[in-house]
């Protein structure tokens, strides 16, 4: 389909999951209508775009849009395509005054179904609900899924892959809520055959470390290595174990089978790990299914509104070990 758009710029400010979800957006837009395709992002996140090599050009800022607004409007784009769909997204649009693309937010459905438990939920992920905007330009989704590129060579990882195989945790998250407790990560540690590599930020590396003086088959690399990095741990693990992280989606971009932990937010809610409708990859979720509580949040929360965090405490200890079996057979 001949289009007369020759410079496409896609907005998502953040954060490392939301970003990797617009990466099918991204690749098909390059792919079908041979564009020149550029991003703007936050700067914090642009390791998760700088090696994507259907990105021509990427702007960062690091709050506003008056930052690069001059540059911006000297690029003289055709399109924009708002895969974030905020205030600052909108005062973007408004300033270059050009054709824009959004996608549908279902804000209240997910208002509804956090506030009221009443499910008016689409049973549809967001990445086929930016296509459904696209089919206007004649963008298609081709099935492949997510995609990630870190960028880093066999040389850079010569001292960081194991050689034998191993499971990748990640234990950190943006909010408390949304990560997994300790008493299920022992569980799991406990059941697993493999080498158990620990992922997340400086922020869990106290944890990690407590793990790790219990259990002589885990390894620490929490707050150790760059994002790039752990993305390369998880392309090349046998599974990854996470809640609703970045991380998790990262590992969905890699095919890696997925057992997710699911608190203060849902599956349901339209963000699982998506692996494209040209793959059949085992992916399990555990979600607490006897309490009603759950999801608190579409984003997540720092603790447990009703103080108990039974979404996740109340995990099954079968399930998680059944479910270890799954993934390691």
């Amino acid at each position: 389909m001949a289009t007369p758009y020759k410079k496409i710029l896609i907005i998502r400010f953040s954060s490392i999951g939301d970003i990797v979800l617009t990466s099918p957006v991204v690749r098909c837009v390059k792919k079908q209508l041979g564009r020149k395709v550029h991003f703007i992002t936050k700067s914090k996140f642009r390791s998760t775009l700088e090696h994507n090599p259907h990105i021509d050009k990427i702007y960062t800022i690091e709050k506003e849009i008056t930052e690069v607004l001059d540059q911006i409007k000297e690029e003289k784009y055709d399109l924009i395509i708002d895969l974030h769909k905020n205030l600052r997204s909108k005062r973007l649009i408004l300033n270059l005054g050009i054709k824009s693309i959004s996608f549908n937010k279902i804000n209240f459905e997910k208002w509804v179904r956090v506030y009221t438990r009443l499910n008016l939920l689409p049973k549809k992920h967001l990445v086929d609900r930016y296509f459904d905007s696209l089919s206007t330009i004649g963008v298609t989704n081709d099935g492949e899924g997510l995609s990630y590129h870190h960028g880093l060579t066999e040389f850079d990882l010569a001292d960081l892959m194991p050689t034998e195989r191993y499971v990748s945790i990640v234990l950190g998250a943006t909010y408390h809520t949304k990560r997994i407790p300790k008493e299920k990560l022992e569980i799991i540690i406990q059941n697993s055959a493999l080498k158990c590599i620990l992922l997340g930020g400086s922020d869990v590396k106290e944890l990690a470390e407590d793990l790790k003086s219990k259990y002589p088959q885990v390894t620490n690399l929490c707050g150790e290595v760059s994002l790039n990095e752990s993305a390369a741990l998880v392309l090349n693990s046998k599974y990854t174990i996470a809640g609703d992280t970045g991380l998790m989606h990262m590992a969905a971009a890699f095919k890696t089978p997925t057992m997710v932990f699911w608190g203060s937010t849902a599956f349901e809610l339209g963000m699982y790990p998506y692996y494209g409708s040209n793959y059949d990859v085992q992916h399990i979720h555990m979600v607490n299914k006897n309490i009603t509580c759950s999801p608190c949040s579409k984003i997540g929360k720092d603790i447990c509104p009703k103080g108990h965090f039974k979404c996740m405490m109340d995990l099954s200890e079968q399930e998680i070990v059944t479910a270890i079996k799954r993934l390691e057979t």
